[in-house]
């Protein structure tokens, strides 16, 4: 099997990992933007398409968002399947632009949205597909420091902090938007709210703030960048009882304290692992992945449509 990525940062290095891990065979050549690019053991580097001698199995795309969209145009090309990270873009307009273009070719395509294969995400959805319950409240809240995100490097520079590098709280946590949808389905009417007025003093939106409203019951959505103890949990008002998932610790607790699903073991990465194998799964049968582009577009533009809040 042969795979060229295009963009090995701190995402495309996890691709990597999950590649080597499930096929330590596997030809694995990267796209570089520069000619001192440092080499990689077991990647041979290219810097150019035209270097190809072969169409590979797939690409992954996991260069800067804002590069996605020229990137998922040209690739389209080569009628090679894509593995897409998320966001797919940045942009309403991109979105309009590659569903009339690239979504309505017969290409395989999957946009990587690692939280799907969270063990309690997982048993949420079977649960609630499984049972019907009655719900009445669903919360979503995930929190973190983005000058805690990369140690040694100027967070004012990195993408996440700029708007003009399709940086942004909304973007960077597309992740609980795209499970809620996920797991809920799409709602009947949302409206979202994003700012840019704490300590972290960033031009893109840190903070970003969804209602989704479904046929009884809706959905809160919270995001941000400055919170200093990371906190990801989902909560579910049902009738009878209330779950809390703790998406870091991998444990569901009801509000009486039991415990209803525990992941022993659990690791982030082993997210990336099965996720890359479900993808090459896909791949190898002709399968259409769940996630496809055009999927994750529909979903991306709910969170791209927001109002700015002003203090």
């Amino acid at each position: 099997m042969e795979v060229v990525i295009i963009g090995l940062g701190s995402i495309g290095v996890k691709h990597l990992a999950a590649l080597k891990e499930i096929d330590a065979d596997i030809k694995v050549y990267a796209l570089r933007s520069r000619k001192n690019a440092p080499d990689i053991e077991g990647i041979q580097n290219l810097y150019s398409f035209e270097e190809m001698t072969n169409l590979p199995d797939f690409f992954i795309i996991s260069n800067p968002t804002m590069l996605h969209g020229s990137m998922i145009k040209k690739l389209a090309g080569y009628g090679v399947p894509m593995f897409i990270e998320k966001p797919a873009v940045h942009s309403m307009e991109e979105c309009d632009e590659l569903t009339s273009t690239v979504c309505q070719s017969d290409l395989l395509s999957y946009v990587g949205c690692n939280l799907r294969f969270h063990p309690c995400i997982r048993f949420i959805k079977d649960h609630i597909n499984s049972t019907k319950p009655g719900i009445n409240e669903v919360n979503i809240y995930c929190g973190s420091n983005l000058p805690d995100w990369r140690p040694g490097r100027d967070y004012k520079q990195s993408y996440s902090a700029n708007q003009n590098m399709g940086g942004g709280v909304h973007l960077d946590l597309f992740h609980e938007m795209d499970y809620a949808v996920w797991i809920f389905g799409h709602p009947g009417s949302h409206r979202g709210f994003t700012s840019q007025v704490s300590s972290i003093h960033i031009d893109a939106p840190d903070f970003a703030s969804y209602l989704l409203s479904y046929p009884g019951f809706n959905i809160s959505l919270t995001l941000n960048y400055y919170r200093k103890i990371p906190k990801r949990q989902l909560e579910i008002l049902f009738d009878n009882d209330t779950w809390t998932v703790d998406l870091t610790t991998s444990r569901i607790f009801s509000d009486k304290g039991t415990l209803i699903f525990e992941s022993e073991n659990f690791s982030l990465k082993d997210t990336h692992l099965d996720q890359m194998n479900y993808f090459i799964n896909c791949v190898q049968s002709g399968q259409k992945p769940m996630n496809t582009l055009e999927d994750s577009l529909k979903i991306l533009k709910i969170s791209l449509e927001h109002e700015p809040l002003k203090g």
